[in-house]
């Protein structure tokens, strides 16, 4: 069974997904896996160039803030490189799941809905959290300002919306309930993919 696992900027996702793999639970990072294929692609790679430029790359490596800069306030931008990442991630990711013997893994995709990747997946996990708590802790973690932040969650879905897709919602107000929500969930989950 593949479990779904996305949330808003700031949510916690990678919070949640880490424990979920503390329980013997095989995970895959889109976003991770994303950028090591733009790194090693040699298709992947010269596409991102044809697009957005020599500068995409520095010494033979992904330039991420270049390509950031140029991607995160230019949505037409955005949408031509996920075109080109996507299609190589999914491919990837089946390739990975084909490999699992565990009774369910999870994915874990920012932009899942976005994306249109949900079609993977057999159930859907949204970390949620307040909207203030979100924007504080990217502030930190990127050191980057709020306009900044707001500007990345300009580029996903509303968490209300992902929410109201979501088979399973877990609220990230504090680490100690999210990791026992976290348990509860693969509990749970163990219990579903026997049935």
């Amino acid at each position: 069974m593949v479990v779904g696992l996305t949330g808003g900027i700031g949510s916690g996702k990678s919070t949640a997904l880490k424990m979920f793999k503390s329980l013997g639970v095989p995970v895959y990072q889109a976003d991770v896996e994303a950028k090591n294929i733009m790194g090693t692609s040699k298709e992947v790679k010269e596409d991102i160039l044809k697009l957005l430029g020599e500068e995409s790359y520095k010494n033979n490596q992904l330039n991420k803030t270049y390509i950031a800069q140029k991607v995160f306030n230019n949505k037409e931008l955005l949408q031509q490189l996920n075109a080109i990442v996507h299609p190589a991630v999914h491919k990837h990711f089946k390739d990975f799941v084909a490999q699992q013997t565990a009774p369910y893994l999870v994915y874990e995709n920012a932009i899942l809905y976005e994306n249109k990747s949900e079609h993977l997946c057999d159930k859907v996990i949204v970390v949620a959290a307040d909207l203030n708590d979100r924007i504080s802790r990217v502030m930190q973690r990127d050191q980057v300002d709020k306009q900044a932040v707001l500007a990345r969650m300009d580029n996903q879905w509303s968490q209300e919306d992902k929410i109201k897709k979501a088979d399973y919602v877990i609220y990230n107000s504090n680490l100690n309930t999210l990791e026992k929500d976290v348990e509860a969930l693969h509990h749970q989950l163990l219990k579903n993919s026997i049935i």
